[in-house]
């Protein structure tokens, strides 16, 4: 406890001394776009049965938070949970754009609901609703691999981006998702490959054919990329160069991937001649010969990694694979968002009064109601979806992993942290929290909560995101039977 209490006061100095700008990027406080850095703690660990259990127990220590499902305990009752939720939130001037469902996390049926139907400002709580559409599009145990290939009676070697983001400049690093794929080990296994025919000199371009879209979408405020809260929506990147708040990203990572990768060649003895950026458009010849090859992480590690560091860029990068890999088009503004109210009215996912701009949550002017988000929860829950009830099972911990690392960490909440995983959402025009907990009779539940109509200040997004911990906190300990 003093160790938490330690924590808590540094934050705040932190916050003292930064400003508001730097403390909202760590998470410290509430702003246009919240991220965190990666815990320190051991990572949440997944059980071994063939569905993954879907929820972390208030018992369970930091290296255990996923357990049994806990299907023989009680179920809480409508009347229990809204005798603890109503004013849990302990601040009346929130509960006018207060919106809620509760549904056990056994059966996936609702229990309870405060106005669950209308729709509110759903921030990053979007994502969970592309995580379903990435699940539904592609298979989350394959990989992005990133080739090179020689174009026959040519000198010409072309890098053929497959939409992995996330390369390391050098060696690849198998422990890590960032950074799996190393641009040095496909060097040295194309540099293999030439010095079997002779060559060492070689003209290098990119095929950047794969899954073509916006580079932004156009909701987006550019000041959002200026400022490093996301960046270009592309098909190759660096893990290196991920945006950082007062670090944004390189207007264009493609040529950062092309440099890297010939000076990656340079080292391993093959001298390139990187051709204009003119010609990265065209496909690359299908007769060409494979010179070499690097895996990412799996889709689900990927989508794990966007969803815990709330990465927007990366976000919209995978449903468009997703929609790609459907056959649908990508290449129109607003077609990520229109591949996930497809993929949602597909599973029977309410969509009243849904708007979406994006596929991040970063565009102003988005909703989504309580009963949108519970709905993806519930088919989690079902495991109708290959793959999202593991996605859902690794949501950010409270007060350990990801964005939720700093959450349900006040002095009102700080019992049950460490139980509850969410999915955040914060902008100046609302605040929600979605995802699932256990109850103090041990049973499973899930959860979506939306809070708007609060003053857009500074003063009133920290009331909306203490009154959303508030919520979930009593959630937690209730034995609402």
């Amino acid at each position: 406890m003093r160790v938490r209490r330690v924590l808590l006061a540094s934050a705040t100095v932190l916050l003292l001394l930064t400003g508001y700008a730097v403390a909202d990027v760590v998470d410290l406080a509430p702003g246009l776009l919240t991220r965190d850095r990666p815990a320190a703690a051991p990572a949440p660990t997944v059980s071994g049965t063939r569905a993954p259990a879907l929820l972390p127990s208030p018992a369970a220590s930091v290296d255990e938070v996923l357990t049994a499902t806990g299907a023989e305990a009680p179920l809480p009752t409508a009347a229990g949970l809204q005798s603890a939720l109503v004013g849990a939130s302990g601040d009346p001037a929130l509960k006018g754009g207060l919106g809620v469902s509760v549904r056990d996390g056994i059966t996936g049926g609702e229990i309870w609901a405060l106005d669950a139907d209308r729709a509110r400002v759903p921030a990053s709580t979007v994502k969970l609703l592309s995580a379903l559409a990435v699940a539904d599009g592609l298979d989350l145990r394959d990989t992005m691999t990133t080739e090179v290939v020689a174009v026959p009676g040519s000198t010409e070697v072309v890098l053929v981006a497959s939409g992995d983001t996330l390369l390391a400049p050098g060696r690849g690093n198998a422990a890590q998702v960032a950074g799996r794929a190393g641009l040095g080990d496909l060097a040295g296994e194309v540099a293999d490959a030439l010095r079997g025919s002779g060559r060492t000199t070689v003209d290098l371009r990119l095929d950047l054919s794969y899954a073509p879209g916006p580079r932004y979408p156009s909701s987006w405020n550019p000041n959002d990329v200026r400022d490093g809260f996301t960046q270009a929506v592309v098909m190759t990147g660096l893990a290196t160069q991920l945006p950082r708040a007062g670090r944004p990203a390189p207007r264009e990572p493609e040529q950062e991937v092309a440099e890297a990768f010939s000076a990656a060649l340079a080292g391993a003895g093959v001298t390139s001649r990187l051709l204009p950026r003119s010609t990265w458009d065209e496909p690359a010849p299908p007769d060409a010969v494979v010179l070499g090859g690097v895996d990412s992480a799996t889709y689900s590690e990927v989508l794990d990694l966007a969803l815990d560091r709330s990465e927007n860029a990366l976000t919209e990068n995978l449903v468009r694979q997703a929609a790609a890999a459907a056959g649908r088009p990508t290449t129109t503004d607003g077609a990520e968002a229109a591949y996930i109210v497809e993929r949602l009215t597909a599973h029977g996912v309410p969509t009243a009064g849904l708007v979406l701009r994006d596929a991040s949550g970063l565009s102003p002017d988005q909703a989504a109601s309580a009963a949108t988000l519970s709905a993806v929860l519930r088919l989690a829950v079902a495991d109708e979806v290959e793959g999202l009830r593991g996605i859902v099972a690794g949501l950010a911990v409270s007060g350990l992993s990801g964005t939720m690392r700093r959450r349900l960490t006040s002095e009102a909440t700080l019992d049950v942290v460490g139980v509850p995983r969410a999915k955040t959402g914060t902008l100046r025009a609302g605040s929600a929290l979605a995802g699932t907990t256990v109850d103090a009779d041990g049973r499973p539940l899930t959860f979506a909560v939306l809070v708007d109509d609060f003053p857009e200040t500074y003063g009133g997004t920290q009331r909306a995101r203490a009154a959303l911990d508030r919520i979930v906190a009593a959630l937690t300990r209730c034995g609402c039977r």
